[in-house]
C-alpha cells in the first residue's frame, strides 16, 4: 500500500475504508502514538488496582503512589489515547492538504506525551484529583499539557477544514467525524476561556473548574467518534446502515445540537461560577438523549451482526455497547460522592476505547499493516470488556455501601462484607481488564510490525 490511500471514499453509509487522498503515513503515526499512550496507561493500572485491592493494599503501601499513577494513568488512557484515536479517524476520513500542518500538530503532540511520561519521575509531582484532565502541580507536567494541547489545536484545525463534508446528505461519516472535530473545537476553546478568566483558587477547586466546561465538551467528541466507529464496523461485517444516508445525517446533526450550549453558556454565566457547573452538569443530562436515535439505530445493527462470522470487530462491537449503555444508565443512578460515580465514568469511557479498539482492527490493513488476525485479536475485546464489565460492577456495588472515590489503602474505610466483595470484584475485573488491554497491544504490536500481505 506504500503512502496512497485506498480508492474508494466514505461517500455512503456502507463504505469501509480510508478515504481517497487520506494521509495515509500520519495516520499510521497517530496510531503508533495511541498505542504506546496505552502501553503506558497499563503499566500504570497495575499498580492502581493493587492498591485498591482488599488483602493486597495492606501488604504494599501503595497509597502515596496511587494518586500519582492516577493523575498520567487517566491522561494517557483518556486524553492521549481518545484524542490520538480522534486526530486517526480525521486523518483518514478527511482528505489530503495543509499535511505540514498536521505533522506539526502530531509533533507537539508527541513531545507532549513524551514529557507527560516523564514528569512523575520528576521532582515536585504534586498530584491534583479533579475530574477530566487531572494534573501533577510541576512545570515538566504543565509544560506537556500546553505542547499536547497545542499539538491538538493545530490536528483540530485541519480537521475542521478537511473534513467538512461536501455533501452532508451523502456523507455521513465524514458529517460525524466533522461534528466531532467541532466539538474539540468548542472544548480547546472552553479551556482557554476558564484559564483566561477563572481566578486562581485552591488548587483542587480550580483545576476542578479550569477543565469543567471544556472536559464536558469533549463528551460529546467521544461519543460521535464511537458512533461512527460502530457504523464503520458494523458496514464491515456486512451490515450497512439500513437508514438512508440523509437520515443518518440528521442523527448526526441531531446529536450534535447541544453544542450550540457550549457557547451560550460561557457568555451567560460567569466562567467557574456555581451556575456555571451546574449548567454544563445539566447539559449531559440533557443533551446526550439527543444521541438516542443513533443509539436505536446501533442497537439494530448489533442485532443484525448478531449472525455475522467470529470477527475482531464483531467481538468489539458487541463488549462496546455494552459497556456504553451500562455507563450511561450508571450516570442515571448517581447519588452522592462515591465510587459510583467512576462506575459510570468507567463504563461509559471503556464503550469508547473499545469502540476505537476495534475500528483499529478494521483500519490496520487499510494503513498497510499486517490484518488483525487469530484467537488472540478474536477474544481481546471480550476479555477486556468482561473485565470491565467486573470492575464497573463491582464500583456500582461498593458504591451503594458508601464507598468513596479517589481513596485508596486504609482511607476506603472498608468494614462491611459487602464493601470488601464490592471491591474485590473491583480488583478482579480491573486485573482481567489490564490484560485485555495487554491483549490489544500485542495484537496491533505484531500487526504494526509487519507489511501487509498481498
Amino acid at each position: 500500500m506504500g503512502g496512497q490511500a485506498v480508492n474508494e471514499s466514505l461517500a455512503t453509509p456502507s463504505a469501509v475504508t480510508v478515504g481517497a487522498g487520506a494521509p495515509i503515513s500520519l495516520a499510521r503515526a497517530w496510531m503508533w502514538l495511541g498505542v504506546l499512550a496505552l502501553i503506558g496507561s497499563g503499566l500504570l493500572a497495575v499498580l492502581l488496582v493493587l492498591s485498591r485491592t482488599p488483602g493486597i493494599q495492606d501488604v504494599f503501601p501503595l497509597k502515596d503512589l496511587f494518586r500519582a499513577a492516577l493523575v498520567v494513568h487517566v491522561d494517557l488512557s483518556v486524553a492521549v489515547w481518545f484524542m490520538a484515536f480522534a486526530a486517526l479517524v480525521w486523518s483518514a476520513i478527511g482528505g489530503g492538504g495543509l499535511t505540514w500542518l498536521a505533522w506539526s500538530g502530531f509533533a507537539l503532540a508527541a513531545l507532549g506525551t513524551a514529557l507527560m511520561s516523564v514528569s512523575p519521575f520528576f521532582p515536585g509531582a504534586e498530584p491534583v484529583l479533579n475530574n477530566y484532565i487531572p494534573v501533577l502541580q510541576q512545570p515538566l507536567f504543565f509544560a506537556s499539557l500546553w505542547l499536547f494541547g497545542l499539538g491538538l489545536a493545530l490536528t483540530v484545525v485541519r480537521a475542521l477544514i478537511t473534513t467538512w463534508p461536501l455533501r452532508w446528505a451523502g456523507e455521513p461519516l465524514r458529517l460525524g467525524a466533522f461534528l466531532a472535530a467541532l466539538a474539540a473545537f468548542l472544548a480547546l476553546a472552553a479551556f482557554c476561556w476558564s484559564w483566561a478568566l477563572v481566578p486562581r483558587i485552591e488548587e483542587t477547586v480550580y483545576f476542578e473548574v479550569l477543565f469543567w466546561g471544556g472536559g464536558h465538551t469533549l463528551q460529546f467528541q467521544h461519543c460521535l467518534l464511537m458512533v461512527v466507529a460502530w457504523l464503520w464496523m458494523a458496514a464491515h461485517l456486512g451490515q450497512p446502515s439500513p437508514v438512508s444516508g440523509r437520515a443518518l445525517s440528521v442523527f448526526f446533526g441531531l446529536a450534535a445540537l447541544p453544542l450550540l450550549a457550549v457557547p451560550a453558556i460561557y457568555l451567560l454565566v460567569p466562567a467557574g461560577s456555581y451556575e456555571h457547573m451546574d449548567l454544563f452538569a445539566r447539559l449531559m443530562i440533557w443533551g446526550h438523549p439527543y444521541m438516542a436515535p443513533l443509539i436505536v439505530l446501533a442497537a439494530l445493527l448489533l442485532w443484525r451482526v448478531r449472525k455475522v462470522p467470529a470477527a475482531p470487530a464483531k467481538s468489539a462491537f458487541v463488549a462496546s455497547f455494552v459497556l456504553f449503555a451500562l455507563g450511561g444508565v450508571l450516570g442515571y443512578l448517581i447519588q452522592g460522592v462515591n465510587v459510583v460515580i467512576p462506575a459510570h465514568y468507567h463504563g461509559s469511557t471503556v464503550g469508547v476505547t473499545l469502540a476505537f479498539m476495534g475500528l483499529a482492527y478494521v483500519l490496520l490493513p487499510q494503513l498497510g499493516f499486517a490484518r488483525a488476525e487469530g484467537r488472540l485479536a478474536l477474544w481481546q475485546p471480550y476479555v477486556y470488556g468482561a473485565g470491565q464489565l467486573i470492575h464497573v460492577v463491582g464500583l456500582a456495588w461498593s458504591g451503594g455501601y458508601g464507598v468513596q472515590r479517589k481513596v485508596a489503602g486504609a482511607e476506603q474505610m472498608l468494614i462491611s462484607l459487602p464493601q470488601k466483595i464490592g471491591m474485590g470484584m473491583m480488583g478482579l475485573g480491573g486485573l482481567i481488564a489490564v490484560i485485555g488491554g495487554l491483549m490489544f497491544v500485542l495484537v496491533c504490536l505484531r500487526a504494526m510490525s509487519r507489511r501487509q500481505r498481498t
